[in-house]
């Protein structure tokens, strides 16, 4: 990795060896597939592979809670108090 940052244009910032595995660790104590395993030490590619994963997980869960929000939406009237209570959920 050190030849990639070495190649860093002037006035971009870089990062040591030592900053990267902190932030690895700090991922690694985040992902629950990971923290459930009690895993003591994962190498930085796990980590990383499934924080891409968990990330990706969470993104489709929103595209499923954003889709079964948008068919609650179309099948209620929006006069209702359900309406209502849905709308401030959804700008707070």
């Amino acid at each position: 990795m050190s030849s990639r940052r070495s190649r860093q244009s002037p006035g971009t910032s870089s990062i040591n060896d030592d900053q990267i595995m902190d932030l690895v660790s700090k991922l690694q104590e985040l992902l629950p597939e990971i923290r459930n395993r009690r895993l003591n030490k994962a190498s930085a590619s796990k980590v990383l592979q499934e924080t891409c994963d968990y990330v990706r997980k969470l993104h489709k869960e929103v595209d499923d809670l954003s889709e079964r929000l948008s068919q609650l939406l179309s099948t209620i009237d929006s006069d209702t108090p359900q309406a209502s209570i849905i709308r401030s959920l959804i700008i707070s």
